[in-house]
């Protein structure tokens, strides 16, 4: 993520990784459908965690995979 004069971009390249790899990983185990729309929930999860600092691709695919998950038992 880069700071440029009090204005947040956000590393598209990381979110769309660990978002591929997440889906990939909850539709193959039957979590989420096997589509080529986005599921926006998951999408969410990522972003929040990218905004909390977290940039590393499998650990945002993990814990986002976590939460997901937690959130489809509640």
């Amino acid at each position: 993520m880069l700071v440029e004069r009090g204005i947040q971009v956000m590393n598209f390249e990381v979110v769309g990784d660990a978002y591929a790899i997440a889906s990939n990983y909850l539709c193959r185990s039957g979590a989420i459908a096997d589509s080529f729309a986005t599921d926006e929930r998951l999408l969410e999860i990522i972003v929040k965690l990218v905004q909390h600092g977290e940039f590393n691709r499998i650990r945002l695919a993990n814990k986002a995979i976590a939460e997901f998950e937690a959130q489809s038992l509640a």
